[in-house]
């Protein structure tokens, strides 16, 4: 029996073979999964991760495709798409699942009068990658709303942090060790989101959309239009040594330094990389963390090798 045949006996009829990856990331790029299945629930993405599991098939878990680069080769095993988007409201707790877009979050937030969810309006993707890379901007970030994680582990079933033998189980806040664009989530692939709860707090409707409309305005306009996979680069904490080095590259640089950070992109801007390009692939001239797709010659593989060109430039130069 074919590994589909296989497959399609454990999961059900959905899954699909060779399937162009690209259209489900925000970059555009990368080649066919071998083998992919759309989960519409919890228990759809259990049941596929176990049968991987048992067809010794590697598995990525893609939610919004909005922070990932994928391979010109693709991807070899089970790509489980994540479709598991209930959401609900209870006084002020939002309890949403992996796969729920992070705008519908916000937008909900919003809808209840709830606050603290506002920077997040305009960005892409899933409130599961939102919680795996601890998304955040202007100087907030998700982790700051989080009151616990439902979570599944996908191929080790041992029993962490208060969770049973199947490997399912609440994480709390401090459990996911979260840090800047950080969590064990990003350390230990076997560990999945499947949903979260989140705390906020009352608010006026009016100003909570006052706030969103001001966050969508300034991404508008210094993030570019082309396909790319957002920032590149994590911003940089700015010791006394980084300092030093500000005053020396450019003494105006100290005032893009903005809650102890500078952004990569300052230092990728002085080095002269904006507009840079390798194949179809450049370095944004609007905002340099930004390596953008500008033309269908592109290819993942040209994104790589500028994202290594542009760290070499920056660490001679500086």
């Amino acid at each position: 029996m074919e590994i589909i045949e296989k497959l399609t006996e454990k999961i059900g009829a959905g899954v699909q073979e060779n399937v162009p990856l690209a259209p489900y990331t925000t970059y555009k790029l990368g080649g066919p999964a071998r083998y992919f299945f759309i989960a519409k629930n919890n228990e759809e993405i259990k049941t596929a991760a176990a049968a991987a599991k048992d067809l010794d098939l590697p598995i990525f878990i893609l939610g919004g495709g909005s922070n990932i680069l994928v391979s010109d080769n693709g991807f070899s095993g089970l790509v489980i798409k994540m479709a598991n988007r209930e959401l609900g409201v209870e006084k002020n707790k939002i309890k949403a699942e992996a796969g729920a877009l992070l705008g519908r979050v916000v937008s909900l937030a919003w809808k209840n009068s709830l606050t603290g969810l506002e920077w997040a309006a305009g960005i892409p993707g899933t409130i599961g990658g939102a919680v795996r890379g601890n998304a955040g901007a202007f100087g907030k970030s998700i982790s700051d709303s989080i009151k616990s994680v439902e979570t599944f582990k996908l191929l080790s079933p041992r029993s962490i942090a208060g969770r049973g033998a199947g490997g399912e189980g609440i994480m709390t806040k401090e459990e996911c060790q979260f840090t800047y664009r950080e969590s064990i989530f990003k350390h230990d692939d076997d560990l999945v989101v499947l949903g979260v709860d989140l705390e906020l707090q009352a608010g006026e409707q009016a100003a909570i959309k006052q706030q969103m409309l001001d966050c969508v305005q300034r991404r508008s306009c210094g993030h570019p239009k082309y396909p790319s996979a957002g920032c590149s680069f994590k911003n940089i904490f700015v010791t006394d040594e980084i300092r030093k080095k500000i005053r020396k590259i450019n003494p105006a640089g100290e005032e893009k330094i903005k809650g102890g950070k500078i952004g990569a992109g300052w230092f990728i801007d002085q080095a002269g990389l904006k507009g840079y390009k390798i194949g179809g692939v450049q370095v944004s001239d609007e905002h340099a963390n930004f390596i953008v797709k500008v033309d269908e010659t592109a290819r993942a593989e040209h994104a790589l090798m500028l994202i290594s060109y542009v760290k070499q430039q920056v660490r001679d130069k500086f």
